[in-house]
Parts: structure tokens; sequence; C-alpha cells
């Protein structure tokens, strides 16, 4: 569109020059400067499109890389069953960085503190989570929200053996309260 624009503005520059021109030397040398003109300016045109088209494939390939399964915009139900679906089948999901919301909790251990983004079912009788690790230094309570919050976090899904059992987990976590 912009090529036909920049064409049909030189043509007219050019049909103007020439009807009251009254040597014909002039006309040839208006020709010459509105084609130089047309030919610089569809280089401009053509060079910026690439760039453009260029930026936004790098844009749209650094968000895929960001963001491999994004629950934060699922309908609860599709939510819980996913949540599920990477506690019963964590193989399929690990090293994918996820991004879900849900609500804030905390399990204090014996050892150490698990925190944890849970979310409810559909009918609010069950729920599930994903534990998370954020990347960072940060201290409980004074750097997280409060319990039963509604949060966002985004990080790398993994899984870790602790006893008998393997837990999944979310890890360099980053966390939008």
């Amino acid at each position: 569109m912009k090529k036909w624009t920049c064409f049909l503005l030189a043509s007219m520059v050019m049909e103007s020059l020439t009807a009251c021109g009254g040597s014909s030397d002039a006309g040839s040398k208006t020709a010459e400067t509105v084609d130089e003109f047309s030919g610089k300016a569809a280089e401009d045109i053509d060079e910026s499109a690439g760039k453009a088209a260029e930026s936004v494939d790098e844009s749209a390939g650094k968000m895929a890389e960001q963001i491999d399964v994004d629950l934060s915009s699922l309908s609860s139900t599709v939510v819980y069953s996913e949540v599920y679906n990477m506690m019963v089948g964590p193989e399929e999901y690990g090293g994918k960085r996820v991004r879900m919301t849900g609500t804030f909790g905390v399990y204090e251990g014996e050892e150490r503190s698990y925190y944890s983004c849970l979310i409810a079912d559909a009918t609010a009788c069950c729920s599930n989570g994903i534990e998370f690790v954020l990347s960072g230094d940060y201290s409980y309570p004074e750097d997280y929200p409060e319990l039963g919050d509604t949060i966002t976090v985004t990080g790398i899904f993994d899984t870790y053996i602790e006893g008998e059992y393997q837990y999944c987990q979310l890890i360099d976590a980053e966390l939008d309260a």
C-alpha cells in the first residue's frame, strides 16, 4: 500500500512539473529526479517493512519462549484438570515454563516452608496446587503475599524426591501478587 502511495505521489509531482515546463529538458530532469526519489522511497519502505517483520518475529519468539503452559487465563475446571495432569504425568512438563493464577498457600514443614499456588475446582470443594521456589533471596512472611491472596506465579516445572514421594514445583519462579 505504501509503495502505491509513493508511486502515486511521485507520478502527480512528475505530471505537474512536466505539464507547465517550457522545455522538454526540464521535464526529463524532473522525471529522472522523480524516478530516483521513487526508487529510494521503495527501498526505504522495503527495508522498514523487513525490520518491522524481524522485530515482530523476535518479539513473538521471546513470548513463546517465556511461557510454555499458560494456565492464568483458563477456566477453573480446565486449570484444575491441567494441574492434575501435571501431578500424574510430570515427565511431560519437565523444563517447561508455566504460568498459573491461584491462591497463595504455605505449609510450614519441620525443615523448611513450602509455598504454593492453589487451584480450586469449579465447585470449590477440592483444590490442587503446585509448590513454587522464588528465584532470589526472599523471606517469609515479609516478601510474600498474605495467605489466601490471589497470585500469579511463573516458573520452570521441575520435580524432586523427598522421602518416598515425588513432588512437583516451579523453580526460578517469579511472583505477581
